[in-house]
């Protein structure tokens, strides 16, 4: 596991709206992501209002990012999930079809969309990486959301978009 994750970036007052799309499949994992993600996008950008949106498992993550970006004015939006591989190759599946997904929105609508939907081999694995203090891919998350969101937020103003 790397232990190494975005820095810090500068606290942004900048207005902007980024969405949370989490499951609550193992949920004790996800909620323990979504803390950490609420608590540092408050830290580093005060001014974001979030919006929350909870889905069965991770499967459903993709259609409702995709309904999130059609209908709201959103600058980012962050999937939180977790899958534990099992016997069989159901878990790897689902996250590859996931991955593809996000991707895809991403690219389709221009719109930063942060994948921390983890596929672990174990509920160790899902514990140092959504319930750990050294790294948490929720803050991990929120991080890269700002980053996104500022590094936009340029790009448009030096296009006079």
């Amino acid at each position: 596991m790397s232990h190494a994750i975005p820095s810090r970036p500068q606290v942004s007052q900048d207005r902007s709206h980024i969405a949370i799309v989490a499951s609550r499949y193992n949920e004790q994992y996800v909620n323990a992501m979504l803390e950490a993600a609420r608590d540092e996008l408050e830290t580093v950008s005060p001014n974001t209002s979030i919006s929350v949106y909870r889905v069965p498992g991770a499967f459903e993550i993709p259609v409702t990012i995709e309904r999130v970006l059609r209908h709201s004015e959103t600058d980012a939006v962050i999937a939180l999930g977790l899958i534990i591989r099992g016997e069989t190759e159901h878990g790897d599946l689902v996250a590859s079809s996931v991955t593809n997904a996000l991707q895809n929105i991403a690219i389709t609508h221009g719109t930063p969309v942060v994948h921390e939907v983890l596929l672990v081999d174990n509920e160790e694995q899902a514990e140092a990486r959504c319930m750990g203090e050294e790294i948490n891919r929720g803050t991990e998350a929120a991080r890269v959301a700002v980053n996104m969101v500022s590094l936009f937020k340029k790009m448009s103003a030096a296009q006079g978009v």
